[in-house]
C-alpha cells in the first residue's frame, strides 16, 4: 500500500491508461507481468525495454519516422517508482524528458550495433524485448543483453507468434521453436551451429524459462517467453 493505505494501481490498469498493447484491450501481459514484478515494485532497480512505440519498421514504416509517445515507459515510470529505466529502439525517441529514463539508439539488424548499445548499458535487473520481433533480432539482442543482467534477474521476449516479412530471414530457427526445446530438453536446437553454441554457452546462467500461450489459452501458440537468470 501507498502513503496513507492509499490503494495502488493495478499494472494492467496503468497499460489501460497509458494505451500500452501490453494491457487488457490486446496482449493481457500485464496480468502476468504484475505477478512476476510485484516483489521489484519499490526496488531501485533498473528496467530496459526494447521497441518503444507501435509503427516502426517492421510495419513498413521509416526509421526516421516521426514518434509521438512511450506508452509502456510511461507504465514502468509509474509502476517502479524508484526504477531507472532504459529504451531503445531503431526510431528517435531522445526528446522523452524523465528524470528516471535513458534512451538508446539502436538497429537491431545489426548485432554489432546491438554490442555497441549493449556496451553504454548497466546490468538490468528485467529486461523486454518487444522490438521488431524478427527471429534474429530477438536471438541477436539475447546473446548480448542476457549477459548485462543481473543473478535472479528476468528476461522476457515478447510477441513470438508473429515474424514481420521485412525482416525475417527463411531458414532460421524460430525463437519459440529455440525456448521451447530448452523448456522441455534443457537444450537449445538452432539450425545454424554456431548460433545454437552461443546460446549453449549462455544455458548453465538459466535457472528456468516458460512459454505462455496467446491470451493464456493452452489451445493457442506461444506467446511470450520469461527467461530466469541464476
Amino acid at each position: 500500500m501507498a502513503g496513507g493505505g492509499a490503494r495502488r494501481e493495478n499494472l494492467t490498469d496503468l497499460a489501460d491508461r497509458y494505451g500500452s498493447d501490453k494491457g487488457s484491450a490486446k496482449h493481457r501481459y500485464t496480468e502476468l507481468y504484475h505477478m512476476l514484478f510485484h516483489p521489484y515494485r519499490d526496488r531501485a532497480i533498473r528496467l530496459l525495454e526494447m521497441g518503444l512505440q507501435i509503427g516502426g519498421p517492421e510495419h513498413g514504416a521509416a526509421a526516421g519516422r516521426k514518434t509521438t509517445d512511450l506508452p509502456s515507459i510511461r507504465m514502468w515510470l509509474e509502476f517502479f517508482p524508484r526504477a531507472r529505466v532504459h529504451g531503445l529502439d531503431v526510431s528517435d525517441f531522445s526528446w522523452f524528458a524523465a528524470d528516471r529514463f535513458t534512451f538508446h539508439r539502436c538497429d537491431m539488424d545489426a548485432r554489432e550495433d546491438i554490442a555497441r548499445a549493449a556496451a553504454d548499458m548497466p546490468e538490468f535487473d528485467i529486461v523486454l524485448d518487444d522490438a521488431s520481433h524478427a527471429s534474429h533480432h530477438q536471438q541477436n539482442a539475447f546473446l548480448e543483453l542476457f549477459p548485462k543482467l543481473r543473478r535472479g534477474g528476468l528476461y522476457i521476449i515478447e510477441d513470438l507468434r508473429w515474424q514481420p516479412e521485412a525482416y525475417e530471414r527463411p531458414g532460421i530457427t524460430k525463437t519459440a521453436d529455440l525456448f521451447r526445446s530448452f523448456s522441455e530438453h534443457r537444450v537449445f536446437r538452432h539450425a545454424d551451429p554456431r548460433t545454437g553454441a552461443e546460446f549453449a554457452a549462455l544455458a548453465p546462467a538459466i535457472s528456468g524459462c516458460f512459454l505462455f500461450p496467446v491470451r493464456y489459452d493452452r489451445a493457442r501458440r506461444d506467446q511470450v517467453a520469461v527467461i530466469h537468470k541464476r
